[in-house]
């Protein structure tokens, strides 16, 4: 997926049907001057349902469908034909897309699951036919239900990538280059912080034809949860994500506080996400030589309150025991 293709933010108007109106009609046949009252219910107004779909990882496909409108019920008629049901409009979204009222900008609700629908804008009902209103005292109504009007909003949808390993770090880490080298993803990768401006997903292959979902997501830089940098822009992706794998170069100044910056710019955005399995990668490792890669290994080990694994993406060194130890923590 190109960068340009990935598309987590979209605003729409949605419509639903009204629902038909109820029939007044009397009973009218040869012989049968004065039958009693026989018109139909109206017919209810057609939904707009959003529906989960796990092939969908983005929403390009709704970026320029600003407008969903359902089918309006059909009225009633004689001999207590009910009206047409209005056409149900579907969208497909992802899974992990939040749904918000844009103007109140309250959460209507989540979608998480394959197949799973939710109705965001309720078809009206269909009125009453005048045969439902006869009684002993009243055996010719004259009268009928009008149908209930549609539902309109605007909703914002919002995905929040799902996924089992989330790339947590400061801009040029090396979170790219690992995805392109443990997955088929094919990220833009340069020589200068927020190269990556959209999240990049990838697939990694391990042993046995298993596979986990690894995210790529832009850089975090302190003050991100005040809206500095990106902010929220992608500080939303990493809530969905299973495991976090800081990844922190090995020319940093101080490991360990690089890592607890990063900590407390997810803590402040939504503290929730420490409760999630964390491990760090030390990247650009090729860059040490044994004896200093000891060195580091003695002090971080006294100072580093998770596990951590030296890799080099560039040099394809410690990526298998990465993939074992994020598979252990997934399983």
């Amino acid at each position: 997926m190109t960068e340009g293709n990935f598309v987590d933010y979209v605003k729409m108007h949605v419509s639903s049907g009204n629902g038909g109106k109820g029939s007044v009609h009397l009973h009218r046949e040869k012989f049968i001057t004065k039958g009693g009252p026989d018109g139909g219910d109206g017919g209810r107004g057609g939904h707009v349902i959003l529906r989960g779909n796990s092939n969908l990882w983005t929403l390009l496909h709704l970026k320029f469908k600003r407008h969903i409108r359902a089918g309006h019920g059909g009225h009633g008629s004689k001999s207590r034909s009910s009206g047409e049901d209005g056409q149900d409009m579907y969208a497909d979204v992802p899974l992990g897309t939040v749904v918000r009222d844009t103007e109140t900008d309250e959460i209507l609700f989540e979608i998480t699951e394959e197949g799973e629908e939710r109705i965001v804008a309720q078809g009206g009902k269909g009125g009453l036919g005048n045969w439902n209103f006869k009684t002993p005292t009243n055996q010719t109504p004259r009268y009928a239900q009008p149908g209930i009007p549609l539902e309109e909003r605007f909703i914002t949808l919002e995905l929040k990538v799902l996924a089992d390993v989330g790339l947590v770090g400061f801009p040029n880490a090396g979170k790219s280059t690992l995805l392109s080298v443990v997955t088929s993803a094919k990220p833009k990768i340069a020589d200068y912080e927020f190269t990556t401006l959209k999240p990049n997903l990838g697939i990694v292959k391990y042993r046995d034809f298993q596979t986990f979902v690894m995210a790529d997501i832009p850089g975090i830089i302190e003050g991100a949860a005040e809206g500095k940098g990106l902010g929220y822009y992608f500080l939303r992706h990493i809530e969905r994500n299973s495991i976090l794998l800081f990844l922190i170069p090995a020319d940093a100044p101080d490991i360990n506080a690089q890592y607890e910056i990063l900590l407390d710019e997810l803590r402040r955005y939504n503290p929730e996400m420490l409760d999630k399995d964390r491990m760090i990668a030390i990247s650009k490792s090729d860059m040490l030589d044994d004896e200093l890669k000891a060195e580091m290994k003695e002090e971080l080990d006294k100072v580093l309150p998770i596990p951590y694994q030296f890799i080099s993406s560039v040099a394809q060194q410690g990526l298998t025991e990465l993939k074992d130890s994020l598979w252990k923590m997934l399983n």
